[in-house]
């Protein structure tokens, strides 16, 4: 059975870090789903691997032409979405798809896929603990981290729509622990 497995949570909770620890340990079973994003890239980052960098004008032509299965306008102007071919792609390959997204993207994609789907919110510690990292990040800042911190406040109010809710406080327990649901999950059929 094609599976599907979400990961979201508020920005700076660690749920990049939780997604590529699990592809980098199932990479046998495991499939990544690349986000697009209107977002300028990264130094660091590689279009096509990290995301689809597309122009605005560009991501709206897919959006009209209904090639998403999700997006959603993150910031004003920034949109950020997952692409119909990205999960046709994975699957294709004979693996389950893994998404590192928003919240509203993980509600909405949970929600076309029922069962078939985890979803897994990453929780931080505290409001606290996500601004500091948030101010420890190396990279540039795109908005003012009060938007940010206002939007994970708004986030952390849906945790309960998620199949499980993992509390990032200690990186390698859960690092762990999302190991083992995702192991559970895979065994399900």
């Amino acid at each position: 059975m094609e599976k599907l497995i979400i990961f979201s949570a508020p920005s700076g909770s660690g749920k990049t870090t939780v997604v590529k620890h699990l592809l980098k340990e199932m990479s046998n079973k495991l499939g990544f789903s690349v986000s697009a994003t209107t977002r300028k890239k990264r130094p660091s980052e590689t279009d096509g691997k990290d995301y689809y960098f597309l122009k605005e004008v560009d991501f709206e032509k897919k959006m009209a032409a209904k090639e998403f299965l999700e997006y959603e306008e993150v910031y004003k102007g920034l949109y950020y979405g997952t692409l119909v071919s990205e999960v046709n792609r994975v699957w294709a390959q004979g693996k389950t798809i893994v998404f590192d997204v928003d919240v509203q993207g993980g509600i909405n994609i949970k929600k076309k896929y029922g069962d078939k789907a985890l979803a897994v919110f990453l929780r931080p510690p505290s409001i606290e603990i996500l601004m500091d990292r948030l101010r420890k990040r190396d990279t540039e800042v795109e908005h003012h981290l009060q938007e940010r911190i206002d939007k994970a406040n708004f986030e952390l109010g849906f945790e309960n729509q998620f199949d499980i809710v993992i509390i990032n406080d200690n990186l390698q327990l859960a690092l762990s622990e999302a190991e083992q649901v995702v192991l559970k999950f895979l065994e399900k059929n």
